[in-house]
């Protein structure tokens, strides 16, 4: 993580905020279908940005409140940051995007016909790559403090071998391979 300390989470992009938004459905029915309603706003003396909307289901009151980066991260989409790792998404959500964005591509797709497939791919790769951005420079492996919720830690503990350095580039490249650059 960042020297920087802030009281809230680091919302690195639009496209990380998102994704954390769709990874945490609301707590009173568990839909993601709230439209979201965003600004900067001051809390604690802090500049944040603030995600709020009423759940389009049961109508419960949602609010998150994130920090901003240091520096804006840009880039085409998918674009979830920069070189540094997530505040938002732990290793272990990083993985679990990636494989229900890959496994979501039918097997033997014409990535080159199917404009759709290469898309979800390329967020495939991406999240991968967020994976690797937890790994300390000269490591082998993500290490044990790169997975804080439950639901990292459950891929991780599924199969703890995926997080390694050589495994994980694997991985990325064959997106790569197969079309998601």
């Amino acid at each position: 993580m960042s020297d920087y300390d802030p009281t809230y989470a680091i919302a690195r992009t639009g496209d990380e905020t998102l994704l954390y938004l769709e990874l945490h459905p609301c707590p009173d029915c568990g839909t993601i279908e709230t439209p979201w309603e965003h600004g900067l706003v001051e809390s604690d003396g802090e500049l944040v940005i603030s995600y709020a909307g009423i759940c389009a289901t049961c109508g419960a009151e949602r609010q998150y409140l994130f920090g901003l980066p240091e520096t804006e991260s840009v880039g085409p989409f998918p674009n979830f940051g920069g070189p540094e790792p997530s505040e938002l998404i732990d290793a272990g959500e990083w993985m679990a995007v990636a494989d229900r964005a890959a496994g979501s591509v039918p097997a033997g797709a014409d990535l080159a016909g199917d404009q759709e497939a290469a898309v979800v791919l390329q967020v495939a790769r991406a999240a991968v790559e967020e994976v690797l951005k937890f790994v300390p420079a000269g490591a082998d492996a993500v290490p044990d403090n790169a997975f804080w919720t439950d639901d990292g830690q459950a891929v991780r503990a599924a199969e703890p071998g995926r997080f390694r350095l050589e495994r994980l580039l694997v991985v990325r490249d064959s997106y790569s391979d197969t079309g998601a650059n």
